[in-house]
């Protein structure tokens, strides 16, 4: 009989937030085709993804979730496990981005940001992690960080320090709970094609400016970042603790 490949996920469930485009529709198709139960969260409709999922001969589920509402971590990662079994891997990719500059940057825009971005997957980290530990299993997050957990942008204030928190609170989620069986770890993603970046692309200036900086010559696609979470997913990934791997096309090598 073949070994088990590290990178096969069948029998294990992933909780994947924001998931109906972009990045964590790609996460979530890429974890159910390396064999994972995929509940796909969101504020919007998951039909195309679970239809993208079906036709890969994955299983999908959806649940209808508003990540800024008061208390809701504990709530999503119950109503997860009770639609598809105990979860094994949670992807805390959900994200906001608000542009203006610095000094006209409202502080509605700044909570909002800050509350999806880092509050939201603070406590779905905790939550995850009190059921799994809670039932003496093993576990996977992965965060969705950003280049700029590496680097300041321009008029994204809030989306830069949420995602610099989430680096740092990579870090320390891993130190506490590496010992106990949990893996914490994150992807920063490059320039990726998504709804958060359309606009630059839309700006002629701005899209030219990013594409010579990339030594890949190209954005990236959602499948980009879906290949990195199946692998911290993944059994390969087993002593990786509080990693933010950037997969950027070589930007920051630039």
């Amino acid at each position: 009989m073949a070994a088990r490949s590290p990178f096969d996920l069948a029998g294990r469930t992933a909780l994947v937030t924001g998931a109906n485009t972009g990045i964590g529709q790609g996460i979530a198709l890429a974890l159910a085709q390396a064999g994972a139960r995929v509940v796909a969260a969101g504020r919007s409709g998951m039909d195309e993804t679970l239809a993208l999922i079906a036709e890969a001969g994955g299983t999908g589920h959806a649940l209808h979730v508003d990540l800024q509402q008061y208390g809701i971590a504990e709530r999503l990662v119950a109503d997860a496990a009770e639609l598809a079994g105990p979860l094994d891997i949670l992807v805390n990719n959900a994200g906001i981005i608000r542009r203006a500059d610095a000094l006209d940057f409202s502080e509605s825009d700044w909570d909002e940001v800050m509350n999806v971005n880092l509050k939201a997957n603070f406590f779905l980290a905790q939550a995850f992690a009190k059921a799994a530990l809670g039932a003496g299993r093993t576990g996977r997050i992965v965060n969705i960080a950003s280049l700029l957990s590496f680097q300041g942008g321009i008029r994204v204030a809030s989306y830069t320090a949420s995602k610099s928190g989430l680096a740092g609170l990579t870090k320390l989620l891993a130190c506490e709970w590496a010992h106990r069986g949990i893996n914490v770890n994150a992807i920063a993603p490059g320039y990726v094609e998504s709804n958060n970046t359309e606009a630059l692309r839309a700006d002629p200036d701005r899209n030219s400016a990013i594409l010579a900086r990339i030594p890949a010559g190209r954005w990236g696609k959602p499948s980009d970042i879906g290949g990195a979470a199946v692998f911290l997913a993944s059994d390969a990934a087993a002593y990786m603790h509080g990693a933010v791997i950037p997969v950027d096309g070589g930007w920051l090598a630039r």
